[in-house]
């Protein structure tokens, strides 16, 4: 048996045999030609080809998924016919006189040696979406999960470097069991796929698996990101084991949905869902949530070449409220910098971004931006309950300054005679040590705080929370944390506004007592941990116990 760790990306355990995938992008034969015009008809006709396969795999990707995660083929559309791209394969035909295939080759391992040396994740892991777009124009792309030979009806877990969009949304569950990468990117859009369905997948794996592994026994482990080779009897078991309580827990779980979250003695508190992308509804509504806490929109930002229309904006806030129904969608105003970048932003290099220029004051300065994402919001407004969530406030003049921007974006559309609703509440993020000790001042000009706690710990403990070298300073539970957190609720309730806490602390079992004891009046945490907050909840009598467990966890 061989033991090995990687990164965890999809939770769960598969079990199966090792079907491996030994290249990505294969070499074609290269080829003098002597009719130009010939060779470049038939990469037109490859084109059209893979345009098709593209639109196919773009359908199916919606009926499986949603229509945000197909996206990606509607953006390998789009690269196939750029001009840059096009012009570059056909200058090499037409010059070097060689087979399309090869110039294909050609132009697509220039792509990938400029994304592969750039010190950016999510534009390394658009290495993967370049060897899917190869293989489709070159009539080269395998559907590993179908093409294999299976009369026993074993399972598989797919094994490669890496894996492309369109393999993964092609995947056949009732043959794959779960995913194995030696390398990738949490962030590609093979790994998006890959949790949109839900198939255990580990990444990271630092090992190589030679292709004698062929159909030896493995087992993934998604829960703790080890992989187990030819696993011996009492490690199959021991996960058996842990793949059926996993079962049993599931649905002893959901048993608890459709029940309220209240405590014995009938204190109640909403628990709803952080999300970061459209994709992510499904287990939304699949763990029952009370609505969306935390809707980070930066997403729609990300992995693009310019920014986002008001139109796109405003379908996908739209889209949102009409799958959460009449449940509140709390929408977080763009928050990059930081360890978000985007290029078209051409925000500049800093040496502690974390603390430089980010989210709210990034939109203060590029007010037409911050406009475009306000209207899309208020457009949708009517389509449901939603609210608007303002990061990194650390000023009262902030706010005012985004509330005069609010107020200008509101009377525009009443000036254009477009419907939107006056019912939107609005709040602010308490992630600041700053903002902590003026809440008493902000709560009189919002209607609710969501309090940001990892960042709050960051900025307190000053503890980055991306250093390893301190990570184990970085404790979410310090005192001074959760005294700020008291201190916050206070003045919320003294000025009859309702708060939240969102971020690590709200998933953790442990503190639940804690934030009912405080009257916090909604937690917002990744869906998984919904039904497993709830089922604590209401295991709790609060009453009786409020003053033991405040001076528990503060004194």
């Amino acid at each position: 048996m061989k033991i090995f760790k990687g990164k965890s990306v999809v939770k769960g355990i598969a079990f199966g045999k090792i079907l491996i995938k030994t290249e990505n992008i294969k070499t074609p034969k290269k080829c003098e030609i002597s009719d130009i015009n010939s060779e470049i008809k038939k990469f037109e006709e490859s084109q059209n080809l893979s345009e098709k396969k593209l639109e196919v795999l773009y359908k199916t990707t919606i009926e499986k998924i949603d229509e945000e995660s197909a996206m990606i083929f509607q953006i390998h559309k789009m690269i196939i016919r750029d001009v840059s791209f096009v012009e570059n394969i056909l200058n090499i035909i037409r010059k070097e006189k060689i087979n399309f295939e090869y110039a294909v080759f050609l132009v697509c391992q220039k792509y990938i040696k400029k994304f592969s040396e750039l010190d950016d994740e999510c534009i390394g892991s658009r290495v993967s979406d370049i060897i899917d777009i190869y293989n489709l124009i070159i009539n080269n792309s395998e559907n590993i999960s179908r093409e294999q030979k299976n009369p026993n009806k074993d399972f598989f877990v797919l094994v490669s470097e890496e894996f492309t969009p369109s393999e993964v949304a092609t995947i056949d569950r009732n043959i794959v069991s779960g995913i194995l990468m030696f390398s990738g990117s949490e962030n590609s859009h093979a790994c998006i796929l890959a949790k949109a369905l839900n198939i255990p997948t580990i990444i990271d794996l630092g090992e190589v698996l030679k292709e004698r592994y062929n159909n030896h026994k493995i087992v993934l482990d998604g829960f703790s990101g080890k992989v187990y080779i030819s696993p011996d009897i009492t490690s199959i078991r021991r996960l058996t084991r842990k793949l059926e309580l996993c079962d049993q827990h599931t649905d002893l779980l959901k048993n608890l949905k459709n029940k309220e979250n209240i405590t014995k003695d009938g204190q109640k508190i909403e628990i709803c869902a952080n999300i970061g992308s459209v994709a992510e509804l499904g287990l939304v509504i699949d763990n029952d949530a009370d609505g969306i806490g935390l809707f980070r929109s930066e997403f729609l930002y990300l992995k693009r070449k310019n920014y986002p229309s008001e139109e796109e904006q405003f379908k996908t806030y739209k889209k949102v409220l009409e799958i959460i129904k009449n449940k509140r969608v709390i929408i977080r105003t763009l928050d990059i910098g930081a360890d978000k970048k985007v290029e078209y932003f051409n925000l500049p290099v800093e040496e502690n971004p974390a603390m430089g220029y980010r989210a709210i004051r990034i939109c203060l300065e590029n007010t037409e931006v911050f406009k475009t994402q306000l209207r899309a919001i208020y457009r949708a407004s009517i389509f449901g309950k939603i609210s608007i969530l303002i990061p990194m406030i650390i000023s009262l003049e902030e706010l005012i300054q985004t509330k005069k921007i609010i107020q200008e974006v509101k009377l525009g559309l009443k000036n254009e005679n477009i419907e939107f609703s006056e019912d939107v509440e609005l709040g602010v993020m308490i992630e600041t040590p700053a903002a902590v000790f003026i809440s008493d001042i902000l709560a009189k000009e919002v209607d609710f705080f969501s309090i940001g706690t990892n960042d709050l710990t960051q900025y307190t403990l000053a503890v980055d929370r991306q250093n390893n070298k301190i990570s184990n300073m970085y404790n979410t539970k310090h005192k001074a944390i959760l005294r700020m957190i008291r201190l916050v609720v206070e003045n919320a309730h003294k000025n009859n506004i309702w708060v939240g806490i969102c971020g690590e602390l709200a998933s953790d079992e442990n503190l639940t007592e804690f934030f009912l004891a405080l009257n916090i009046d909604e937690l917002s945490m990744s869906s998984p941990f919904i039904l497993e907050i709830r089922k604590k909840v209401r295991e709790i009598n609060i009453n009786n116990s409020r003053k033991r467990i405040l001076n528990k966890f503060l004194d």
